[in-house]
């Protein structure tokens, strides 16, 4: 297995130097609308229901020109026996050890109670600043109430409503006086002008981009630095979503991959909602994996939290470059299994099929039956996920950490295959050798194609030319993507086919 180590949590290069701020309390005191409001997201999220983050959600805030990061924590309930409150109390922890400063969050409706006191004391310990923002604070009566939290101990306390914004400047003033600013970084000769370099590429790829949107024609080599994601700048890492039903080891696959304990593992399904991210350098590519919770039926779902996650789910997957579609070995392809890979694919994410707790079904097996043939089982799975035809598909075991180094292999074979372009004359070389006559579609479906070009990648999108305006038959479609996939690879992701035909532009 290659190396490849764990690289900390922010989006933006150099933003692990940047002071961290951690946002800790009881359950259901606005902890993550405080989070989104700070980072003009809505990232974490936010209900009536107490308890509802339990991971540590990281993001950035600026403030008078300086930059912060800023990590959401769970509702922190100390000594609480039960397996989830235990488990996000050690993930804030982790977060408490990492930061700089803390904003300790209360609510101005709720009386002061044992468990305020006992985490006060908690992050008094630290000897690092502790700020006191007593939210839902609205109007002048509960800015008096805000007084009385002063009982706590804290020095500094911060009236403020998360929800609507007030009270905050204060607060972000003075825990930017209490955290000093990081050193300013000197580049070297060297990273100076790789930076220069950078940027004049950035630009002349601007140039470019306002011209025709097909490049012209050039080798691959040329290409390298003109990659395209519909329009946007090549991406200098590649995001990974984990998908899969509740319970199949998405939070312990994350774990696996990253060597942290990065996101709450435990044999309750549902256990993760908000999405958990994290960043791996893997053979000099920066790889973001992202842990989403399980997709489930909307008829499966009755808590508030429960479908906001699964919703967030879908937005981290269409958000992302490729898909980890993990399948329980021990159940098998279900219909559920089926329509999670269907949202991967119809969105236009590369897609990747683990199935996961291969040990269960052959090594460790304990039922007496005989160990499951893997052959035979990708065999199953490829006939209910016919789509998916495409995906490479990896036996593992998440726990026991076994088949991690082909996941990072495969993740970086199939992004690298996600962004590839082929050029114009390459097509049109490739035309010339295929048969079309083979093709099975009826006399009535058929057309000529004059010529094809990419005209974008990830995924890979054709735009072929044709002497009739109508739409491509599912079977001719499939004909030309086994012909094109056969000549060019595009391991793991979708390719879409667009038409454009002589007699609609007559028409035009």
């Amino acid at each position: 297995m290659s190396k490849y180590r764990r690289s900390i949590t922010p989006r933006e290069p150099g933003a692990a130097a940047l002071p961290l701020v951690a946002i800790v309390g009881r359950p259901n005191v606005g902890k993550s609308t405080l989070f989104n409001r700070l980072t003009k997201s809505r990232r974490s999220i936010v209900g009536d229901e107490p308890g509802i983050t339990r991971d540590r959600i990281y993001g950035e805030y600026e403030w008078l020109g300086r930059h912060f990061r800023v990590v959401d924590t769970g509702g922190i309930v100390p000594d609480d026996p039960d397996l989830i409150p235990t488990e996000i109390y050690n993930q804030a922890k982790v977060a408490l050890e990492e930061a700089d400063a803390m904003v300790l969050v209360v609510d101005a409706r709720t009386e002061l109670a044992s468990p305020d006191y006992d985490l006060v004391r908690l992050l008094m310990r630290g000897g690092k600043p502790v700020f006191l923002a007593v939210n839902k604070v609205e109007g002048e009566a509960m800015s008096y109430a805000a007084e009385n939290f002063r009982q706590l101990g804290i020095r500094d306390v911060f009236p403020v409503s998360s929800e609507h914004g007030l009270g905050f400047g204060d607060l972000l003033d003075a825990i930017s006086e209490a955290v000093p600013a990081p050193p300013e970084a000197v580049l070297t000769e060297e990273e100076a002008k790789a930076a220069q370099e950078a940027e004049d590429a950035q630009a002349e790829e601007a140039e470019i981009s306002e011209g025709s949107p097909v490049p012209p024609e050039v080798g691959d080599g040329d290409l390298r630095p003109l990659h395209r994601t519909h329009g946007e700048f090549e991406q200098h890492e590649t995001s990974v979503a984990i998908i899969g039903r509740p319970n199949v080891g998405k939070s312990t696959l994350l774990n696996a991959l990253t060597g942290t304990s990065r996101a709450i593992v435990s044999p309750i399904a549902g256990t993760t909602r908000d999405a958990v991210d994290e960043v791996v350098e893997f053979e000099g590519v920066q790889l973001r994996f992202v842990d989403t919770a399980g997709i489930r039926r909307k008829s499966k779902t009755h808590l508030m939290a429960e479908k906001m996650s699964v919703v967030m789910a879908r937005r981290h997957l269409e958000a992302a470059d490729i898909a980890l579609l993990m399948v329980d070995a021990t159940d098998g392809v279900t219909g559920a299994d089926a329509t999670i890979g269907g949202y991967a694919h119809e969105s236009g994410r590369s897609v990747i099929i683990l199935v996961n707790k291969w040990d269960a079904v052959t090594t460790a097996r304990t039922d007496g039956k005989p160990p499951a043939d893997r052959e035979v089982y990708e065999q199953q799975l490829r006939r209910h996920l016919k789509y998916l035809d495409y995906a490479p598909v990896i036996f593992l075991s998440a726990l026991e950490g076994t088949g991690l180094g082909r996941v990072m292999h495969e993740v970086k074979s199939v992004a690298e295959e996600r962004r590839k372009r082929v050029s114009t004359g390459q097509m049109n070389k490739f035309l010339e050798r295929i048969d079309f006559q083979r093709a099975p579609v009826p006399m009535a479906k058929r057309l000529r194609i004059f010529y094809m070009t990419q005209a974008a990648v990830a995924p890979p999108t054709f735009i072929l030319f044709t002497d009739r305006d109508i739409k491509l038959h599912f079977s001719f479609e499939r004909f030309l993507e086994n012909q094109i996939r056969e000549a060019f690879g595009f391991k793991g992701t979708p390719i879409w086919f667009k038409v454009r035909a002589r007699n609609a532009e007559k028409k035009d």
